[in-house]
């Protein structure tokens, strides 16, 4: 019974949501269970460009460090934010939202060749913080029941809180410029005089992703219908 309801509850996280959290969890128990070691993910480009481990790449966005209060806290951020984008403002638009994901990994990855980062997940985590809180400016925050703020607030907040645990705060900046970059040319630049859309998703990825809205109004011929001709009866099968 348990295990029925977690599976509902499971298929019930948008597609997006569930594939990247899900990738995240696993990569983190592999490492746990010495199946693999972090060597293996680090984002390193003299291994990716001279050694061709492209998966470093990909596997750097998805491991948070070993089970403890830094991973709890990366991937609750990481499930709130990336769920609530994909069912608010991306809602019905998959394609879309992939598309950010790979706009917003190229820029990261891009940067990181400039920067002493060798995980990007973090920082991914908070150009997610950073759309989420452009795109709902009103809505209000309250920080462990220590500050209450405005939603644009948030990933100074978060990053304010990375500077009293004393970690570096290169990744919280990193994933804030990752982020307004997108934003501003996603939703800023397109409403100003003379600006236009300069992201425009790729029609591979709607191709793979969006599938079509039915047509309310579309009468199927008998033998397009579920379960084929409805055999002595005047109306389609479980109309």
């Amino acid at each position: 019974m348990a295990y029925q309801t977690f599976r509902q509850e499971y298929l019930q996280v948008p597609p997006v949501t569930r594939a990247y959290t899900t990738a995240c969890v696993l990569t983190t128990a592999a490492v746990q269970l010495e199946l693999i070691t972090p060597f293996q993910l680090y984002f390193n480009p003299e291994l990716i460009f001279k050694h061709f481990q492209i998966w470093r790449l990909i596997t750097n966005y998805l491991f948070f460090g070993p089970v403890g209060f830094n991973f709890l806290f990366n991937m609750i951020f990481l499930y709130r934010y990336c769920r609530m984008l994909e069912e608010g403002s991306f809602r019905g638009r998959t394609a879309d939202f992939v598309f950010m994901f790979l706009f917003g990994g190229l820029l990261m990855t891009l940067f990181g060749l400039f920067v002493n980062l060798v995980f990007l997940g973090q920082a991914f985590t908070i150009m997610l913080v950073y759309v989420w809180s452009r795109r709902n400016p009103y809505v209000r925050m309250n920080f462990f029941g220590l500050l209450i703020f405005q939603a644009p607030f948030l990933p100074w907040v978060l990053m304010g809180f990375s500077l009293l645990l004393g970690n570096s705060i290169i990744v919280d900046l990193l994933g804030i410029a990752v982020g307004h970059i997108y934003f501003f040319l996603e939703d800023v630049f397109p409403n100003q005089p003379g600006g236009g859309r300069l992201l425009r998703t790729p029609s591979v990825l709607k191709a793979m992703f969006d599938t079509p809205e039915d047509d309310p109004n579309y009468n199927p011929l008998p033998e397009e219908r579920p379960g084929g001709f409805a055999w002595g009866e005047g109306q389609r099968l479980g109309g």
